[in-house]
């Protein structure tokens, strides 16, 4: 097992795309591959996708790897995005196309898990968990849901696929587990929850850790992927945890931003993180957990300004940061509501404060600055800080219960320079660039190394990628008056747009 072309496969199961990377045992990356695909919207608000689609796109991406590394691989590991699910018959096999953590069907059944500020949720819940999604199909899908055997997450399912449906891959792990609304915060199924819904508890699958072996690759799968048959299953997790784990975050208080379609903010920890209202708090890959801040604005809402603005991307960058800042223009970014911090759906957003001599570049620069305030809204809620109290002094602010002061930097959002620059004035903290383009497939191998004995989890901390220092938070007292007044018409705003009562 210790070769030297002893190698890992990560594959890493997204929304919009399935990635696989090689690693080998000192955790280089020896080659990758990414096949996307896109979403089935059968009705609105609805969001689907044919799991043969996956299966599809694994056997091309891995017809992209070099024929030699998949020959070395000795482990697998999987990495899966959250929320959604897929129904299945006894054999794995799927009786409908999966639902997906965008999808919007089951809004109106939330009220099934109260929330309120006296009684918060232990973590928020957003239609398109697993929760809501297979409630939903229990209401209007009835014969579907009297003829499925299991409720698998995305990488589940997958695994089952690979195994050839033996008996040890039905297993389900903590991370995936405790973000489907039918769980406590450690992962564990409540039962009490799932039989107050009508769900059936067999639908569940028994938990185990995300580095545990659950099964081993079959014949037939092998053959088609091209790699050796009967290699080790690792459990896997989620994408964030995974992603995490990647990253090289093992410590207390390591910091994760991710920027991509929506942004990320995750901050490890040992014991369980308080439940604060807007914010995850979910089960960690290695066994511990993490507090997380989703904003769903990052990507999505820059794309969105420069569609309106009509300006390529290089166009949009040199005419943004080459614009002095308005002191009376704004941005709020929130054009698909918002989760962290503020559990807000209905939050809209747009320019405000515009005037007849703001150019492209001014708005331009107005949206960057919103987003990367949205962002602060959300670190702020991690460190324990009101978004209103930390206004007032970007990068000190009110004394926070958990001081975040560096953040490793990820996604394919947060290249350019000037824009990190931005992010940490406006963040308050140091950022440090990941040396790793595919963290989450990192690591889903590096679970896969564990599972078949190759690693211990506890020593990983060792094989963290390097990083490069791309940005320090410089004092701007104009700038912090800006996220001042962005806190302030945020709260004016979300009144025109609430729901009548």
């Amino acid at each position: 097992m210790n070769g030297s072309q002893t190698r890992f496969l990560g594959i890493d199961l997204g929304t919009g795309s399935l990635k696989v990377a090689i690693v080998d045992e000192t955790l280089a990356e020896r080659a990758a591959a990414s096949i996307p695909y896109t979403l089935e919207t059968p009705q609105p608000g609805w969001a689907e996708i044919d799991v043969e689609r996956w299966w599809d796109a694994l056997v091309r991406a891995c017809e992209r790897l070099p024929a030699s590394e998949r020959e070395a691989v000795r482990a697998i590991g999987f990495s899966g995005q959250m929320h959604g699910v897929v129904l299945t018959d006894a054999a794995g096999r799927a009786l409908r196309p999966a639902m997906l953590w965008p999808d919007t069907r089951a809004r109106a059944l939330l009220d099934a898990w109260p929330d309120s500020e006296a009684s918060p949720q232990p973590n928020p819940v957003a239609p398109g968990m697993a929760g809501p999604l297979l409630y939903w199909l229990t209401l209007h899908e009835c014969t579907t849901a009297e003829a499925a055997c299991w409720a698998l997450q995305p990488k589940d399912w997958l695994r089952v696929r690979l195994a050839g449906a033996a008996d040890e891959a039905f297993v389900a792990d903590p991370s995936d587990a405790c973000a489907t609304a039918l769980a406590a915060p450690d992962g564990a199924w409540d039962v009490a929850l799932i039989e107050r819904l009508g769900l059936p508890a067999h639908w569940f699958a028994p938990l185990v850790p995300s580095c545990a072996p659950s099964g081993t690759l079959c014949p037939e799968a092998a053959r088609a992927l091209g790699l050796p048959a009967g290699v080790v299953l690792a459990t896997g997790a989620g994408d964030t945890p995974c992603a995490a784990l990647g990253s090289g975050l093992r410590e207390d208080g390591d910091a994760l931003l991710t920027t991509g379609t929506g942004g990320q903010i995750v901050v490890t920890s040992i014991e369980e993180p308080p439940a604060r209202r807007g914010l995850h708090r979910y089960r960690s890959a290695s066994g511990g957990w993490y507090a997380m801040a989703a904003m769903q604005n990052v990507g999505v809402a820059l794309e969105a300004a420069r569609g309106w603005l009509s300006c390529e991307w290089s166009e949009a960058y040199e005419a943004a940061f080459a614009a002095p800042p308005s002191q009376t223009l704004a941005f709020l970014p929130y054009l698909s509501g918002e989760r962290s911090p503020w559990l807000d759906p209905a939050a809209r957003g747009g320019w405000l404060g515009a005037g007849l001599g703001d150019t492209r570049g001014v708005l331009m620069r107005a949206a960057f600055e919103g987003v990367a305030f949205a962002l602060r809204a959300g670190l702020d809620a991690l460190r324990g800080v009101p978004a209103a109290a930390g206004a007032g002094d970007l990068g000190e602010g009110a004394t926070p219960h958990a001081p975040i002061t560096v953040l490793k930097l990820a996604g394919g959002g947060s290249v350019e320079a000037r824009w990190r620059q931005l992010l940490a004035d406006v963040l308050g903290a140091q950022l440090d660039a990941i040396d790793c383009p595919n963290a989450a497939a990192r690591g889903a191998a590096l679970l896969g190394g564990v599972a078949c004995g190759h690693w211990r989890m506890d020593e990983l901390a060792a094989l963290a990628p390097a990083t490069t220092r791309v940005a320090q938070p410089r004092a701007d007292a104009a700038l912090a008056q800006r996220y001042a007044r962005f806190i302030d018409l945020y709260g004016r705003v979300r009144t025109w747009f609430a729901p009548a009562s």
